[in-house]
């Protein structure tokens, strides 16, 4: 073996820890040794997933590339909870740098929940200013619960400490004087509702496990409210509790079998 050349174990730790420099890549690249080929393509092939990763990134900054030329400070706006027969609504908007470099913030319906906790973290690290709002199971029994989204909605940007110049929201309009552009699949697109998916998921997942506790026997911890079997049979077998949300059909349907 050439003894100017480092053994391949020294170049696979540097390759793993991403300190290859340019010159020690071009000389892997020559580097006939066949255990050198493989991490030479090893590193194309990582090369090519940041490319995509990046490119993939650019894309969902598009809209905010657009408006902030203009609008400086742009909130993400999303909601977590809808559907589920128990607990609120919980609902976040999000203002991020300009140079957050999120690379993977993305739908957090897309993401495991292991991924959307680092995430998490990533987003509350750097972003400009974060805000949760809810709707309760009482107000969406009350309103519907798309207006009751409505109204977390606009909680979560009147929360903000410093007003936003504009807002990115997932299919939904604010009722704040703002302005605005709704987004279908906003989540998906654009990295500030994207963020605002992620911090209203892992806040209303918490918010669950701490139901799960005071209401044990629906799975509030695995299910966050939705109507899974398991939740069934627990509404069945002890009827409602003070966060189901009476309007949802099988939460009557418990009620009338529990009188």
């Amino acid at each position: 073996m050439d003894n100017k050349r480092p053994a391949l174990a020294t170049i696979r730790e540097r390759l793993l820890a991403g300190t290859l420099t340019a010159q020690q890549v071009t000389a892997l690249a020559a580097d006939p040794r066949v255990g050198a080929q493989k991490l030479y393509q090893r590193y194309q092939r990582h090369q090519q997933k940041i490319g995509r990763v990046h490119s993939a990134y650019e894309q969902r900054l598009h809209f905010e590339h657009q408006l902030w030329p203009k609008y400086s400070a742009i909130a993400g706006i999303d909601e977590v909870g809808r559907g589920p027969l128990a607990g609120p609504v919980v609902t976040a908007a999000v203002v991020l740098p300009h140079d957050a470099a999120l690379w993977e913030v993305n739908d957090s319906k897309q993401l495991s929940a292991k991924k959307r906790l680092a995430l998490f973290s990533q987003i509350m690290n750097v972003a400009v200013d974060v805000a949760l709002g809810i709707a309760t199971p009482a107000e969406i029994d009350t309103d519907n619960i798309y207006h009751a989204t409505e109204i977390a909605m606009g909680r979560a940007v009147h929360a903000l400490w410093q007003q936003p110049d504009f807002l990115l929201v997932d299919a939904m309009t604010v009722p704040v004087a703002l302005p605005q552009q709704k987004l279908i699949k906003g989540d998906a697109r654009s990295i500030s509702i994207g963020a605002a998916s992620i911090v209203a998921k892992v806040a209303r997942d918490r918010l669950m496990e701490t139901y799960d506790r005071v209401y044990p026997g629906y799975g509030f911890a695995h299910n966050a409210g939705y109507g899974t079997a398991e939740h069934l049979a627990g509404l069945q077998r002890l009827g409602a509790t003070p966060i189901h949300r009476r309007s949802f059909s099988p939460v009557q349907l418990a009620l009338k079998n529990h009188h």
